[in-house]
């Protein structure tokens, strides 16, 4: 699992950039970058830095006749990567640290080869690893073109394999003497943040076979070594959201206590720094309140229970809480492994009806509308499954109409030829459906179990079946015991 691209994906100019104010830090020295390049003369320029997965303005000067543009403020700039954009245009990247007075001067058509560097050391050990690296990128295309044109089983395939390997182990070494030598510099910081676990070989087991687990929970465990999740420079650079996506995306189990249990860890890690606390926070609220994976919104309801509900997201206003927090409130209670609260409404004879008092192994509820497009699709669906599998797995549908007209709703079900359970729900007994069920779009489907507590959400019917028919079978050892 060693990464083996680096110096081919070490490119930073790639991403957006959005015109917003940076929040600087506090402090009484401020910064002056003076940035001179001869080919962009009387035209304003833009000093950008990136934060999470996105670049924001920070500040703007005016380049005169000499090329020669002042950037200035009276606080200093929080430490990351920086950008000079001149429109829309990425011309250079450079860092700011500690160093906060320094001077960059340089011309194409090689903005990095050409860089000289006054008044920042740590701006020096930057631009000496992209020259670098941007002289082994060149050794690597050619071998590259070539290996591409090769069959996989030609003796000089491996050959240029093994000198791509031989570049790539430069490159690693050149960095890892960087950190060793210059320990304190931030690209010392951000090299260790960035570095992938390298995997030793799986232990035996005493039966004779390898771990054959070992890799990954190695790699688990290491994901963040090096990494001090304490640093806010990290936010500033264009990788560290993208490390800290792959590792809930990719490297954890997709399984709901697992992901609140590290999300927790990382961010309490974070609590050194009110930066990276406040972002990690952010991150993950937002990742897992628009998620699309079903019973992922238990992570969210998690995050604003421990961080929002309690204070500790200091940076938000009391109408981004109360708003966040009636949110959280509308989700909990259906959440998959609750009961579904009941509804009692009226059906097509204008008799009440309760869900939890159908008799059935699994209930399928259906929120519907007349006038909706999708649910002319999935409706037809739904009737062929339940007259194809409804004995066999033995559930009903609880069928919700949204229409407030019965007239409509009742030549719906009838030319549909609909059996199940019909019920109109705005004539309800038991309160408004919209708020309870968390629905504001049709169609809206729910299953339950023989206990009535929601075991899937939010399915299209084709889903549906398939969930009910592997649900199913995975409970019947069970039943059986």
């Amino acid at each position: 699992m060693k990464n083996k691209t680096w110096i081919v994906g070490m490119l930073l100019l790639a991403f957006p950039l959005l015109v917003l104010q940076a929040q600087p830090r506090s402090g009484s020295q401020g910064y002056r970058i003076q940035i001179t390049i001869p080919d962009f003369t009387d035209t304003t320029v833009y000093l950008a830095n990136y934060y999470g997965d996105k670049t924001y303005m920070t500040d703007t000067a005016f380049a005169d006749v000499k090329g020669k543009a002042v950037f200035e403020g009276l606080e200093p700039l929080p430490g990351g990567i920086y950008i000079l954009a001149i429109g829309k245009n990425r011309v250079i990247e450079f860092i700011v640290n500690k160093e906060q007075r320094f001077e960059l001067s340089t011309s194409g058509p090689d903005f990095v080869e050409n860089m000289k560097i006054s008044g920042s050391p740590e701006n020096q050990l930057f631009f000496d690893y992209m020259r670098f690296n941007s002289s082994k990128y060149k050794e690597v295309q050619p071998i590259q073109k070539e290996l591409k044109e090769l069959k996989e089983d030609d003796p000089r395939a491996q050959e240029l394999r093994n000198s791509l390997q031989a570049i790539n182990d430069e490159v690693e070494k050149y960095k890892a003497d960087l950190v060793d030598q210059h320990p304190q510099s931030f690209i010392a910081s951000f090299f260790k943040a960035m570095r992938e676990p390298e995997v030793p070989d799986a232990p035996i087991l005493p039966d004779g076979r390898k771990d054959s687990t070992f890799a990954y929970r190695y790699y688990k465990s290491h994901y963040w070594d090096g990494t001090d999740l304490a640093d806010d420079r990290l936010l500033r650079t264009p990788v560290f959201h993208g490390k800290l996506d792959r590792y809930f995306e990719k490297v954890l189990m997709q399984q709901v206590d697992t992901l609140i249990a590290e999300a927790d860890r990382i961010i309490a890690l974070s609590r050194p720094n009110k930066e990276m606390f406040k972002y990690l926070v952010w991150y993950l609220t937002i990742k897992y309140e628009t998620s699309k994976v079903m019973g992922f919104d238990e992570i969210f309801v998690h995050m604003v229970d421990r961080y929002y509900s309690t204070g500790e997201a200091y940076w938000v206003n009391e109408t981004v809480k109360t708003n966040i927090t009636e949110r959280a409130n509308i989700l909990r209670p259906i959440l998959l492994g609750r009961t579904a609260p009941n509804m009692i409404m009226l059906d097509t004879n204008r008799v009440p009806v309760a869900l939890h008092n159908i008799q059935a192994k699994y209930t399928i509820i259906l929120f519907w509308d007349t006038e909706c497009g999708h649910c002319k699709k999935e409706t037809p669906k739904l009737k062929k499954f339940y007259e194809e599998e409804k004995d066999k797995y033995g559930f009903e549908v609880f069928a919700v109409c949204t229409d407030t007209s019965y007239a409509k709703m009742k030549k719906y079900v009838r030319e549909g030829g609909w059996k199940w359970v019909n019920v109109n729900g705005p004539r309800t007994l038991t309160g408004d459906y919209h708020d309870t069920y968390d629905v504001y779009s049709t169609p809206v489907i729910y299953l339950l179990d023989e206990k009535k507590k929601i075991i899937a959400k939010r399915l299209l019917t084709d889903q549906l079946a398939d969930f009910i028919r592997r649900y199913d079978a995975q409970e019947a050892p069970r039943r059986e015991e």
